[in-house]
């Protein structure tokens, strides 16, 4: 069976360079690796032609004789496995780094032996005010903390690992399979490259265990619901001396008893009177941070909003105040005395609809709709 053209193979054009080889060889890499297709022999057919191809084209005197003289010009210097070639960072590296975890050549001495701790959250519930001002809580968990009886060593008496004597020490079983090198994690010290001869009776060889932890947590200022602090390593400890973990706090706020939040401003809402809102008044009304006068105007209607600006939510960072937002609601009296009734007749009876603007106009269109 004649070979296919090595540009159509990789889908490039002739006049393509190294980058545009590389990235069509990547492409088809990912898709038909071995790793990625067990037992499927079309898709490592397709691989190790992809592969052939490639090993052609991004070297320039192999290309040459190729473009001089196809297959004829290369054959015999094909199929030869990338170990043969002296750089691999140069021409493979970027293309595999992926399948080796950043690079195959990491060497021993680039191994942790410890394996990090898990990632934690937990939800944490503040008052309205603790999130508009800031506060520090201190809060209990359990995690995975370093064993105290091996310090994090795993071997009894703090005695510390030896080589793996399956893997050597590298944490990973290499094998050839076809073109290429695959590196896969050494069963026996699941990648770690040592093995612990004399457990810790505590740990039993893993370094850490079970704990109750108290933590002092800040919280911001400016903080809303449904947003996470992340504490950098106060997570699960890892095992064996790795990298604990990062915990993840999620805030809720509880609702308060008079206000509401909308981004850093706060909203609440104040009743008046009938003769209030038609005379004016001079209120008290609550704030974050206290009492404050409040002048209503004569002629307020209800659902009239007054904003007293910087008496919100500090904002995130430290960056000046929300405002608050107060709403006005003109309560009806339900219950009237018979002096309180008297005076209301007496008042209806010299109502005027010019008093009353929002009434004049609607019943005007009123009429007009029905005539």
């Amino acid at each position: 069976m004649s070979k296919r053209d090595y540009y159509d193979v990789l889908g490039v054009g002739k006049s393509s360079d190294k980058d545009e080889i590389k990235k069509a060889y990547r492409k088809m890499a990912m898709k038909y690796h071995p790793d990625r297709n067990p037992d499927n022999q079309e898709a490592e057919a397709k691989f190790k032609e992809a592969s052939e191809a490639a090993e052609v084209l991004l070297d320039e005197q192999k290309r040459s004789r190729y473009d001089q003289f196809g297959h004829a010009g290369v054959d015999g210097q094909t199929g030869s496995g990338f170990s043969d070639f002296s750089d691999l960072g140069d021409i493979f590296g970027d293309i595999f780094g992926d399948f080796f975890g950043g690079g195959s050549r990491r060497g021993r001495s680039g191994r942790s032996r410890g394996r990090p701790g898990e990632d934690m959250q937990m939800t944490l519930n503040v008052s309205f005010t603790e999130a508009a001002f800031g506060v520090e809580k201190k809060i209990s968990i359990n995690r995975f903390v370093s064993c105290d009886a091996c310090h994090g060593t795993g071997g009894r008496n703090g005695s510390q690992p030896t080589t793996c004597d399956m893997c050597g020490g590298a944490g990973e079983i290499r094998r050839q399979q076809g073109f290429f090198t695959v590196a896969t994690t050494c069963p026996k010290c699941q990648g770690s490259g040592t093995m612990i001869s004399d457990p810790c009776h505590k740990c039993r060889g893993e370094g850490r265990v079970r704990g109750k932890s108290d933590l002092a947590i800040k919280v911001p200022a400016g903080i809303d619901s449904g947003q996470r602090l992340k504490l950098s390593g106060e997570g699960g400890s890892g095992s064996l001396g790795g990298p604990s973990g990062d915990l993840y706090v999620l805030v809720e706020i509880d609702e308060h008893e008079f206000f509401d939040r909308e981004g850093f401003d706060v909203r609440c809402t104040v009743p008046v009177s009938f003769s209030q809102a038609a005379l004016g008044a001079e209120l008290e009304v609550p704030t974050l941070t206290g009492r404050v006068s409040l002048k209503i105007p004569p002629g307020t209607q209800s659902g009239k909003k007054m904003r007293l600006k910087s008496k919100g939510i500090q904002k995130l960072g430290g960056y000046g105040y929300g405002d608050q937002i107060i709403g006005i609601h003109v309560e009806t009296p339900t219950k009237l005395t018979s002096e309180q009734r008297e005076i209301f007749e007496s008042l209806g009876r010299l109502d005027n609809k010019s008093s009353h603007p929002m009434a004049k106009g609607f019943f005007e269109k009123v009429k007009n709709l029905f005539q």
